[in-house]
Parts: structure tokens; C-alpha cells; sequence
């Protein structure tokens, strides 16, 4: 049987890491974050990474890891959190999953592994310069006569996945839609308990991000990013590319007043609340918990103790 772990879910600045924290101390747990930027060494303010007085002693996993220049994928989050899953569990302890970042929450818990090819090698290059000089649609058209179901599935927008296909099936032999089908069929990795965390007003969840953006930027965002590009960091990089770092950078360079980044940053990150709801809305194993006007943190825990109770958590 699948051993248990348990997931705290929800879009930014909900209350994500607080929850982690109160249940972790709870239930003898160690937290493991899946946020696709918190794994950034130097980008704490820019990522509301937890600090040592919010993690309360709590040991966190997979926070300020990696160098700002890596590019890391779902498969290469899966692949270093699953031994570290697997070590809280032999420790006799509760590996408590925090994050937004639904993709990389989903490799984990199914655990299937990805489709083979080497994303990035190659084959990709090689695709990459055919896109560059004939367009998407000869590349499309390709991947019709070789994996139909995916072509028809993918959009002719959606160029990364195209190429993600085309690659897979010229590196492997197999299609994408094989790889899919058969994972399917498989169980999960971990038997997990999902809880998750939104306001029943998103006109609140607008001002919360809001007051969370005007912070970070009375903590030194600014300053942040410009240590990132001292310490050598291309601009191109992944990292900078992150909600935050993107805006400021121009504020940096000349292109933008910061008032005006401030107001591009609180947009941006009201939208990518609203698509982390949107991809989290599709996980009917998801037991949310609604805030009203202020978070309760003290509810949220009674609550979510009962949800873990009925899944067999303790």
C-alpha cells in the first residue's frame, strides 16, 4: 500500500506556509516545499520563502537549493524529492508537501516517472533550430503522422509541447500518448491527503497579494535583484523570469519606474492566483478550507486535523 503524505495546497499567499508549520508541529512532520522558484538560492524575498522564525523549528526540504542559473523541470523536482519523501518516512515521521506549483505536486504524488528523451539534448536543439527556420506547422504536421492523438490534443500554439513530442517519440521509439496511457494504469506513489486553502471572496485574495507585494518591496526586492545580476546571473535566466524579478529587472535597467513595476507585480501575481486555482480546481481529492475576511489559522488546524483523521493520517 501507498504510504501516507499530505498536501498543503493553495494559491499565493494563502497561508500555505503557516499551515505546513502548525500541522508538521502537530504531527511529528517534516515539510518539503514545491515551489518552482523557492528552490532559488538568494531569491528569498522575491519568493516569500520561509524564514527561520516561520519555519519555527520546523525542518524544511528543497528551500534555497539550487543556483538561480539551473533550470529545473516537474521530472527533476520528482527525482530529488521522492528520496527525501521516502527518508522522512523511514525516520517515522510526516512528509508534508507545500506549495503551489501543481505540476510538480502531481509528479511526486503519482511518482510514474516522466516519458523518455532527453529533454534539452539534442534532438531538442535540432527541433528547436527547424522551428526556428520553417515555423510550427511542418513540425505539427510531423507529429500527426507519428502520434495523431497528440496532435490533435495539443494546440498549434503550444510549440514546447510539440517539440516535447516530437522528442520523446525520435529519442524512444514511443509515442507520448503511449507513455500517458500506460502510466494512467499505474497507482499513485503515495497515498496523499489533500488540503487546500482559498478565500471565499477573491476580492480578499487581491488585497492579501496586494499587501504581500508592497512588503517584499519594503524589504529590499529591489535590491535582491540587483544581487542576483552582481553575482553574475544572465538576465535571461529562468530565475529572473519569475514574477517580481522580471519587473524589477527593468526598473534596473532603466525601462520601467519602480511605481509602475509595483503595479505590474500585483497584477501578475492576481493572475497566477487565478491559474493556480484553476489547475488545483481540477483535483476533486483537494478538501478545502475557505477563509473568509482574515485567515484562521487556529480553525484551519482543527479543521484539517479532522480531514487527516478521516484519511487515516493519525
Amino acid at each position: 500500500m501507498p504510504q501516507k503524505i499530505v498536501c498543503v495546497v493553495g494559491p499565493t499567499a494563502c497561508g500555505k506556509t503557516t499551515l505546513g508549520v502548525l500541522l508538521a508541529k502537530r504531527f511529528n512532520g517534516e515539510v518539503v516545499s514545491a515551489d518552482s522558484m523557492q528552490i532559488y538560492r538568494g531569491m528569498t524575498i522575491g519568493t516569500a520563502a520561509p524564514t527561520a522564525a516561520e519555519t519555527d523549528g520546523v525542518p524544511h526540504h528543497m528551500i534555497a537549493v539550487a543556483d538561480p542559473a539551473e533550470q529545473w523541470s516537474a521530472a527533476r523536482y520528482a527525482s530529488t524529492v521522492i528520496p527525501i519523501i521516502d527518508g522522512i518516512l523511514a525516520r517515522g515521521k510526516l512528509p508534508i508537501l507545500v506549495g503551489g506549483t501543481g505540476l510538480w505536486l502531481d509528479a511526486v504524488v503519482k511518482g510514474h516517472g516522466f516519458a523518455g528523451g532527453h529533454a534539452g539534448g539534442e534532438t531538442r536543439k535540432t527541433l528547436q533550430r527547424r522551428l526556428e527556420a520553417e515555423g510550427i506547422a511542418p513540425l505539427l504536421a510531423e507529429l500527426r503522422q507519428v502520434d495523431p492523438e497528440a496532435a490533435e490534443r495539443l494546440h498549434p500554439a503550444d510549440e514546447k509541447r510539440i517539440l516535447r513530442a516530437l522528442e520523446v517519440y525520435l529519442e524512444t521509439g514511443k509515442t507520448i500518448t503511449a507513455h500517458n496511457e500506460e502510466t494512467k494504469a499505474l497507482p499513485p506513489r503515495y497515498d496523499a491527503v489533500w488540503i487546500g486553502l482559498r478565500f471565499a471572496d477573491r476580492a480578499d485574495m487581491r488585497a492579501l497579494i496586494d499587501r504581500r507585494v508592497d512588503k517584499m518591496v519594503e524589504e529590499g526586492l529591489l535590491d535582491e535583484v540587483r544581487r542576483l545580476l552582481q553575482g553574475g546571473l544572465p538576465r535571461e535566466a529562468t530565475a529572473l523570469q519569475a514574477i517580481g524579478y522580471k519587473e524589477f529587472l527593468g526598473v534596473l535597467e532603466g525601462a520601467a519606474p519602480e511605481a509602475e513595476a509595483i503595479e505590474e507585480v500585483k497584477l501578475r501575481s492576481r493572475q497566477y492566483a487565478k491559474r493556480q486555482l484553476t489547475w488545483l480546481r481540477r483535483n476533486p481529492d483537494i478538501h478545502w478550507i475557505i477563509w473568509e475576511k482574515e485567515r484562521d489559522f487556529g480553525r484551519a488546524l482543527q479543521v484539517s486535523t479532522k480531514i487527516l483523521a478521516a484519511g487515516g493520517v493519525c
